[in-house]
C-alpha cells in the first residue's frame, strides 16, 4: 500500500489518497500531491453527500472501495481517490449496515438535535453558536407560539446566509428591519430584491412547516398526529416542530448545493484538469453520491474542449435536478439545464443512478424545490422539481433507462447519458431519508466498473 495511502489514514483497497476542499473550492495542496503521485492507469474519484466530518466520509469510501480490486481486468491499475469537502448529514440519516449511530439506532430525539448533529451544524457554520443554541432550544421546548416558529424562521434565514430585502424600504439603511416583515414585503410588494431566495425561506414559515410536517408523514416518520385527519394548525403547534426541524435539515441542504457547485467547478475540476495535463495517460472515472453527485458533474464544466481524459462518471442518487443535461426544458424551452451538454464532455458514459425508495429524493428534494407561489400546493410531486437520484435523466432525448440487471448482464452504452434503476439494491434506511445512502453494494461497484470499461 503507498505511502500516499498511510499518510490519508487509509482504506483497504489501495493506493489511495483524499482530496480535501474548502467551502470556496481551494484544495488543500497536500492532498493535491498525494493524489499526483498515485500510480493508476485508472483514477477512481468518489465525492461524498452529506457526511458531518473526514473520519465518516474515509468509512464510506473505504465500504465502496472494498470490492474493486477483485472486479478489474489484469490491465488496469486502480487508485482510488476520495473527495472531501465541507458538508453535514444529520446523525439521524443512517447509512445503512454502516452508521451504528443513526436514527436506527438511537431513537427517539424527535424533533431535538442530538449533541452530534449540534456539533456537525456547528461546524457547517461557524461562529455561529448563540443562534444554533437558541435553535436547539427551541426545537426542544416546541413552544406553541407562532412568534416562536417566526423567530426560528428568522434564524434559519440567517444561518443559510439568505438574503430578502424590499426595494422600497432598503435605502433607508439607518432603519431596523424586522425580519419576518421584510420576508412579508418581499412575497407582498411589487418590485422586490430577492437574491437567490427558495420559497421555503420567503413563505409563512407556519406553512412552510406544515407542509415539511405532512412530508415527513409520506415519507413515514412519526409526525405526532400533524398530518391525522383534521389537523389545522391553529389546533396542533407542537406538532408542527417535526416540520421545522425538516426546515433546518432544508437549509442545510440549501448551503450544501451552492457548495457543492462551487467546490466542484473551481475546485475539483481545475485540479483534475492540471493532473490530466501532466499525465496523459490517465484514465479519470467520476463517482458522486447525493451532492457529491453535483460536485462532480459541476467539475465537467473545467475539462477544456476535446479533452478525453473523463472516461465515466457515475452518480448515485444524485441530489440535482433531473433536467440538469437537458438542452431544452420541457417547460421553458427557451432555456436548459445547468449542464447542458456536459455529458459530451466525458469520453463514456454518465449514469445516474436512482431508486424510488429514497425518500429524501422523492418527497423532501421537490417540495423544497419547487418554485410555485402557492403555499397550498407545495406539497405534492412536480415534475419540474424532481431529482436525478429519484427518477434518473430527464428530456435528453435517446438517453436509454435500464434495470440495474440489464445494465450489468449487457453492459450499458459507450456514451451519453444512461439512466440506470437501482432500486433492486437500493432499498434499505429509515425516515426521513429512505433509501437515500443505502450506495455500499457491490452491484453499484460493478456498474461503476462497466461505465467505465476496465472489466476482466
Amino acid at each position: 500500500m503507498s505511502d500516499a495511502t498511510t499518510s490519508s489514514g487509509g482504506i483497504g483497497a489501495g493506493p489511495y489518497a483524499e482530496l480535501t476542499f474548502d467551502a470556496d473550492g481551494d484544495v488543500d495542496q497536500g492532498t493535491q500531491d498525494a493524489v499526483a503521485a498515485l500510480e493508476a492507469t485508472d483514477l477512481l474519484v468518489f465525492a461524498h453527500g452529506w457526511n458531518s466530518d473526514r473520519a465518516t466520509s474515509t468509512r464510506l469510501f473505504d465500504r465502496f472501495y472494498a470490492p474493486f480490486p477483485g472486479l478489474v481486468g489484469p490491465g488496469v491499475r486502480l487508485g482510488y481517490v476520495g473527495v472531501v469537502w465541507p458538508s453535514i448529514r444529520f446523525s439521524d440519516e443512517p447509512i445503512p449496515d454502516f452508521d451504528p449511530h443513526g436514527a436506527l439506532a438511537e431513537p427517539g430525539h424527535g424533533t431535538a438535535l442530538d449533541p452530534a448533529t449540534l456539533r456537525a451544524l456547528g461546524e457547517f457554520w461557524p461562529g455561529r453558536v448563540a443562534e444554533l443554541d437558541r435553535v436547539a432550544e427551541l426545537l426542544e421546548d416546541r413552544p406553541e407560539s407562532a412568534a416562536a416558529f417566526t423567530e426560528f424562521g428568522a434564524l434559519v434565514r440567517e444561518l443559510a446566509g439568505v438574503d430578502v430585502v424590499d426595494a422600497g424600504d432598503s435605502a433607508d439603511a439607518g432603519s431596523a428591519v424586522d425580519p419576518a416583515a421584510a420576508v412579508a414585503a418581499t412575497v407582498a410588494v411589487a418590485g422586490p430584491v430577492v437574491r437567490d431566495v427558495p420559497d421555503i425561506f420567503a413563505l409563512d414559515v407556519l406553512e412552510v412547516c406544515r407542509a415539511f410536517t405532512e412530508g415527513l408523514a409520506e415519507a413515514g416518520a412519526p409526525t405526532g398526529g400533524a398530518a391525522e385527519p383534521g389537523f389545522s394548525v391553529g389546533g396542533g403547534l407542537r406538532a408542527l416542530w417535526n416540520g421545522a426541524k425538516e426546515l433546518l435539515r432544508q437549509a442545510t441542504y440549501y448551503q450544501m448545493k451552492k457548495r457543492a457547485g462551487v467546490v466542484g467547478e473551481r475546485g475539483l475540476g481545475p485540479m483534475l484538469a492540471e493532473l490530466a495535463g501532466r499525465r496523459p495517460a490517465l484514465r479519470i472515472h467520476l463517482i458522486g453520491h447525493s451532492f457529491g453527485a453535483r460536485v462532480v458533474s459541476f467539475s465537467l464544466r473545467a475539462v477544456p474542449d476535446g479533452a478525453r481524459y473523463v472516461k465515466s462518471a457515475t452518480l448515485l442518487q444524485g441530489a440535482f435536478s433531473h433536467y440538469a443535461f437537458a438542452d431544452r426544458l420541457p417547460h421553458d424551452k427557451g432555456s436548459g439545464g445547468a449542464l447542458r451538454g456536459m455529458q459530451r464532455r466525458v469520453d463514456g458514459p454518465v449514469l445516474a443512478c436512482h431508486s424510488p425508495y429514497d425518500s429524501a429524493l422523492k418527497v423532501f428534494y421537490p417540495l423544497a424545490s419547487r418554485m410555485a407561489g402557492d403555499s397550498a400546493g407545495l406539497l405534492g410531486f412536480d415534475e419540474r422539481w424532481g431529482a436525478i437520484g429519484h427518477d434518473g435523466v430527464q428530456a435528453v432525448p435517446g438517453a436509454p433507462r435500464l434495470t440495474l440487471d440489464a445494465a450489468l448482464r449487457a453492459g450499458v452504452p459507450e456514451a451519453g447519458c444512461v439512466s440506470v434503476d437501482t432500486g433492486s439494491v437500493v432499498r434499505r434506511g429509515g425516515p426521513p431519508s429512505g433509501a437515500h445512502s443505502d450506495i455500499c453494494h457491490e452491484e453499484l461497484a460493478r456498474l461503476v466498473v462497466a461505465a467505465g470499461r476496465m472489466g476482466r
